[in-house]
């Protein structure tokens, strides 16, 4: 059945409602804003009057048979698959319920370790136990990047009761592994591929863009249309191709923590959003690509400066790249990309996605033009003549694999003790350490702490980089396994 792209049944349907002028007796209970008046007069009337509550007209998440329903097969035709669920709490929503949806308590599952939190979070709630993969490591600009077709190879034939394999499509920095021969190959062993695409939502909808893991044979994706796609934060959506798993399974597992009360704002953005991408799209992100291929032309002529792209595919763990990715190396200037990163926004009011020790990551979306790719590449040039000579000693980043000496999910429920951070070297971590951005692990409940774990995460500190996810928001202490 070909559908009508050019169709939003849920915003149209949600227009619909407004016009009416319902008299509220139900949530929420700002009664279309007249309860926040200082928040209206900031964020304008409409919003508030289309942010509204399950009902008949408006269908259900929980249950779609309506406009949602409707608007979830159009988002299913426009990514190559055969169904798609709209998620209100992102991606990580998804991804849990990917893992959740395959793995049972004790269940194995490949994955490669520069995972985001959501997949840890995912073992834990699902009970499954990891095969980490070593993602490839380029020394140079010191991050991690795709995983190799041979690592997988090597972890399925060591762990051949593995039930799932889980990738990431691309990696934060726009590394993108192969993702075809490695879904041919579990399907082959009869394993399910599940892909976070949270930074990926926009391939679909470009030749010139790596392929979707949906349309290569992918079992399940989750895709956050709101970082690249142009929806409302949060809002993202989970795939899913017949075969392997079951539809109303999938949809149990999201009802076991998604709200009942889902955002209408966030679920029509979801539906505007995919219109674009669909009838705009290879219009709008050829002219991003144009701007992305641009700035980097310029920016590797700035003195200390290296944006990367396209030459890293080839290398092991780069089977294609994500030029909408910006990512400069900043470590000619002398400075670390968390400096850099605090400059650029405290100086030139530019705001990147992240630093880390050696760059900075632009992301560079459907929402951008000429005029802010220009803003943030003559910043880089200024920055360049004011830091240049700087003299920083950059220490080896820690990116190999913890030891894992506990299943996350018996960490997490674990008896624990709190030790300083400095004596915790030879301890099995109760808790997740990581920097966000990027959300992606130092350590993990169960995993061993070694002295490296213990001094990059002091340098992070020094370099006043955002730690979550520990009891102790100041990361002096540690939660570990023991009494």
């Amino acid at each position: 059945m070909i559908r009508n792209q050019n169709r939003t049944p849920l915003f149209d349907a949600l227009k619909e409602y407004n016009e009416k002028n319902v008299v509220p007796f139900d949530v929420p209970g700002h009664k279309h804003g007249k309860g926040i008046p200082e928040f209206v007069e900031y964020v304008g009337e409409r919003v508030l009057e289309i942010d509204v509550n399950s009902m008949k007209c408006l269908d259900n998440i929980s249950n779609p048979i309506t406009v949602i329903k409707d608007a979830e097969e159009l988002m299913a035709d426009a990514y190559c698959s055969d169904h798609a669920f709209f998620l209100v709490n992102g991606t990580s929503a998804g991804v849990q319920a990917m893992i959740m949806s395959v793995c049972k308590p004790g269940d194995k599952i490949i994955m490669p370790r520069n995972a985001h939190k959501s997949a840890i979070n995912g073992l834990i709630l699902s009970g499954a136990l990891p095969v980490y993969v070593q993602p490839e490591v380029n020394d140079e600009l010191g991050i991690a990047m795709g995983v190799s077709v041979e690592n997988i190879e090597r972890a399925i034939a060591e762990n051949p009761d593995v039930k799932a394999v889980f990738l990431i499509n691309p990696t934060y920095y726009g590394a993108v592994s192969d993702l075809k021969k490695i879904i041919k190959t579990a399907h082959k062993h009869g394993m399910v591929v599940l892909v976070d695409e949270a930074h990926g939502a926009h391939f679909r909808f470009h030749e010139n863009l790596p392929k979707g893991a949906m349309e290569l044979g992918a079992d399940m994706a989750a895709a956050s249309l709101h970082k690249t796609g142009g929806s409302l934060t949060q809002s993202s959506v989970l795939l899913l191709n017949e075969g392997l798993i079951d539809k109303n399974t999938v949809k149990t597992i999201l009802n076991l923590s998604q709200t009942t009360s889902a955002s209408y704002l966030l679920m029509a953005s979801l539906d505007v959003a995919r219109k674009m991408l669909v009838m705009d799209g290879e219009k709008v992100l050829s002219k991003i690509l144009e701007l992305t291929r641009k700035a980097r032309e310029e920016i590797n002529k700035i003195d200390g400066l290296y944006a990367f792209s396209k030459e890293l595919v080839g290398e092991a763990g780069v089977y294609n790249f994500d030029e909408t990715k910006l990512g400069v190396c900043v470590k000619g200037l002398g400075i670390t990309g968390f400096k850099a990163y605090d400059i650029l926004r405290d100086e030139y009011n530019i705001q990147v996605e992240l630093g880390d020790v050696f760059n900075i990551l632009a992301i560079v979306s459907v929402g951008d033009n000429e005029d802010s790719i220009n803003t943030l590449v003559n910043a880089l040039k200024d920055m360049s003549k004011k830091y240049k000579g700087n003299e920083f000693e950059f220490d080896k980043v820690a990116l190999k694999n913890p030891q894992v000496i506990v299943s996350p999910r018996n960490a997490f429920y674990a008896t624990k003790k709190i030790v300083k951070l400095d004596e915790a070297e030879g301890e099995i971590s109760g808790e997740s350490i990581m920097a966000y951005p990027p959300g992606i692990p130092i350590v993990t409940p169960g995993e061993r702490i070694s002295r490296d774990i213990i001094e990059y995460i002091k340098f992070l500190k020094n370099q006043h980089s955002m730690l979550t996810d520990t009891e102790d928001p100041y990361v002096e202490r540690i939660k570990v396994l023991g009494t």
